[in-house]
């Protein structure tokens, strides 16, 4: 399947899974993509020391036929407005005041939805969706910081369907999945895809037939490889900024869309359930 967005962004989401040569080939092409838009297979090749069959396989592994169809997306992603090209680190300096902050984790912010959103076809949400309205459950899973998102996504959609749950620890948490039905829903959170307890959980949810879908940056990872579905977010994060703001951003973008592609599916229903709870609710203020 050919791959949907920006193939830069593509790129980076499956950085970590390329081989030690694709990692080179991917290297050069983030760090100048306007000057690789008119490299031949064996100038891109000779530039990164690597073989030509090592670009090719970097291609096929980015869902595409060849080289050429590559550099069809690369130009497409080079000639876009440059005025919406957010930079693409806005790192906060010791020295930044208050009016700098501010500017750059709004456009630090913006970038990872608007990477979001480019990452993501609208078909995938559809599926999703299709899979949580027929489901008898709808599990959400998360650990440390994406546990946060997993219990918003919970918050959210138990205010119109009463079939949705969530654990508080990972052993709960892989208790309620050994109990889950073929056909079943399950969302797991996971911005690495490698934490090793939502990679177990990610394996038993497949072997008992539940439809895992996982939202992470990373496109190849433990938890996606048992995923039957994989919704990207477009935060980047560095080993030292782990659960930050920009990346549950991200996320929760891609909660309010499955959110809101639920509730189109039956608004008069969805609707009602939303003014009880919202009733229940009020009934517990002043």
């Amino acid at each position: 399947m050919a791959p949907h967005g920006d193939i830069l962004f593509i790129i980076k989401s499956q950085y970590g899974s390329f081989t030690k040569a694709e990692k080179k080939v991917a290297g050069l092409i983030l760090n100048d993509p306007a000057a690789v838009m008119y490299m031949s297979i064996t100038d891109l090749a000779d530039a990164c020391q690597v073989g030509e069959t090592s670009v090719f396989r970097f291609c096929r592994d980015l869902g595409l036929k060849g080289y050429q169809s590559f550099k069809i997306l690369l130009a497409q992603s080079v000639n876009k407005d440059a005025a919406a090209q957010l930079p693409q680190s806005r790192a906060i300096e010791d020295e930044d005041d208050a009016a700098a902050i501010v500017e750059k984790l709004a456009a630090l912010h913006t970038e990872a939805l608007r990477e979001t959103s480019l990452l993501n076809p609208p078909s995938a949400f559809v599926q999703a969706v299709d899979w949580m309205i027929n489901a008898s459950k709808i599990h959400f899973f998360g650990a440390g910081s994406s546990f946060i998102t997993a219990l918003e996504g919970y918050n959210r959609f138990l205010k119109i369907e009463p079939k949705v749950s969530v654990s508080m620890d990972t052993h709960m948490q892989t208790m309620a999945a050994a109990l889950m039905q073929p056909g079943d829903a399950a969302v797991i959170v996971s911005y690495s895809g490698s934490t090793r307890d939502m990679a177990d959980i990610a394996q038993l949810l497949q072997r008992r037939g539940v439809k895992v879908i996982c939202m992470t940056r990373f496109a190849k990872s433990p938890v996606s490889a048992a995923a039957d579905l994989v919704l990207l977010c477009g935060a980047q994060e560095g080993p030292l900024q782990s659960g930050g703001v920009a990346a549950r951003i991200s996320q929760l973008y891609l909660i309010d869309i499955l959110y809101h592609e639920y509730f189109h599916r039956d608004p008069a229903r969805f609707q009602h359930n939303n003014e009880l709870t919202a009733d229940a609710a009020a009934a517990k203020l002043y």
